[in-house]
């Protein structure tokens, strides 16, 4: 693949996207001129903006006036009328993944992949390396907290790349080093069920020439598999089987977490981490296994993760009025047990959780995982299904959604608007109550919102 040279300009369209949104990032600090534009104005418009990007909102042909390649995701639809106006003018196309392809190939890279945890793992490792010194590049589809951007070029020799896998253009991307958390069933809008994903996984090994390296979640049955279909060996961290790396609990709880690590037996020794969650053992596993490939010191990957700060809205806590209210992006039910299970160990006087089901493909695959999935929440309120840009399948929808969760035995509240969500989070919580968001940006703008509010009527 040829990329335009520097200097070029480059029409990145949903330029306020996560991910697209730091590949332009780091493309403007490689000498591209960068314009962009996207539906409606947000904190990482406004950002890309200030950084020196022509940022246009709304979509229009016009905005290919004078660019030399577009930049689009899978998440552009084929109907857009700036992609549509690039496929019939000739304008250069690129895939995001491809020129995260370029960047990753230009340098010692390490991407991590997989359906959970990606994100986390790569923003710890990125961590790390700045403890460490190593000043390296990354670029994650989410803002780590210690450093408020989701993408940084770096002076150094390393980047650490978060390389999706939801539309099989991890296969576009090379790391030296690779991290797969886990391999579960998911983006099924795309794949056909569980052995494809793992299947594709195997490939984007097999097939990558630069690849010295590949470390894997030992604990996922998923990679487990994968195991069988690649001719290399595989590094493993995990808490329940015989990694390579392997971490013991000592401590769990809303303050902090303890654990102990060993790598081929060695004890390194007793590490903490100042986030929630004790899913985040097995991230921070990951990320002690290749940051001591890299040849990081133990005393330094200790202090890197008991100052590490997580990623925003993965667990993200606020307190306001008496309640404790938590935003968390995941909406793969695997992910949200996991994170009702340590917001029971936090304690509090009862739990409820706030849903919006995404895409008919993953409610109508994964609906006996999403039966039991938001288990130990007092009541689970359900907002209008968001498809995404997905075909309607027979018989999945809000409605049924609701009825699965009823049959599991959950007390659960349709609310058809969500606009209907926090006047009936005003009058039935109260203090002691732990409020989960579920979703996306709506969510978190409206649990901000509601935060605020508590606080001014709360002084």
């Amino acid at each position: 693949m040829t990329l335009p040279e520097r200097g070029a300009l480059l029409h990145f369209i949903g330029i306020g996207g996560i991910g697209v949104s730091a590949v332009a990032r780091l493309a403007l600090g490689q000498g591209y001129r960068i314009r962009g534009s996207d539906v409606r104005r947000s904190a990482l418009t406004d950002t890309m903006a200030r950084l020196g990007a022509d940022v246009r909102i709304g979509h229009n042909a016009a905005h290919l006036d004078g660019v030399d390649a577009v930049v689009f995701s899978t998440a552009i639809p084929e109907t857009n009328v700036e992609l549509a106006a690039a496929r019939a003018g000739g304008v250069p196309l690129l895939h995001r993944s491809e020129l995260l392809a370029a960047f990753v190939d230009a340098t010692e890279s390490i991407g991590v992949t997989g359906t959970h945890g990606k994100g986390t793992i790569s923003s710890m490792i990125a961590h790390i390396l700045v403890e460490d010194g190593q000043d390296p590049g990354w670029i994650i589809g989410g803002i780590p907290m210690n450093y408020g951007r989701n993408a940084e070029g770096g002076a150094g020799r390393l980047l650490v790349a978060e390389v999706d896998e939801s539309d099989g253009s991890h296969c576009n991307v090379r790391p030296r080093t690779l991290v797969c958390n886990f391999l579960e069933a998911d983006h099924l809008n795309y794949y056909r069920d569980l052995d494809h994903i793992i299947e594709t996984m195997a490939r984007a090994i097999s097939d990558n020439p630069r690849l010295e390296s590949v470390w894997v979640n030992g604990d996922c049955p998923g990679n487990r598999r994968l195991a069988t279909l690649v001719s290399r060996p595989l590094g493993t961290y995990g808490v329940e089987t015989d990694c390579d790396v392997r971490g013991s609990l000592r401590e769990s709880g809303p303050e902090a977490i303890r654990f102990e690590v060993t790598a081929h037996g060695e004890s390194l020794g007793e590490f903490r981490l100042q986030i929630p969650g004790t899913y985040n053992v097995v991230n921070a596993l990951a990320a002690i296994a290749v940051s001591r490939e890299l040849g990081v010191a133990p005393d330094v990957q200790r202090r890197a993760l008991a100052t590490y700060r997580g990623l925003e809205n993965r667990f993200t806590v606020r307190r306001a009025g008496g309640r404790t209210i938590v935003k968390d992006y995941n909406s793969h039910p695997t992910a949200m047990r996991k994170v009702l299970d340590f917001g029971r160990e936090m304690g509090g006087r009862r739990i409820i959780s706030i849903f919006k089901p995404y895409r008919y493909t993953l409610i109508h695959y994964l609906q006996d995982e999403y039966a039991t999935a938001f288990e130990g929440s007092e009541e689970v309120l359900i907002t209008k299904m968001y498809a995404a840009d997905e075909d309607p399948i027979p018989g999945v929808d809000t409605a049924f959604f609701v009825r699965l969760l009823e049959q599991a035995g959950q007390r659960v509240r349709h609310l058809h608007d969500e606009n209907e969500i926090v006047p009936w989070l005003a009058e039935n919580t109260g203090e002691g109550d732990l409020v989960f968001f579920f979703g996306g940006d709506d969510f978190f703008r409206m649990a901000d919102a509601w935060a605020d509010a508590l606080d001014a009527s709360n002084p």
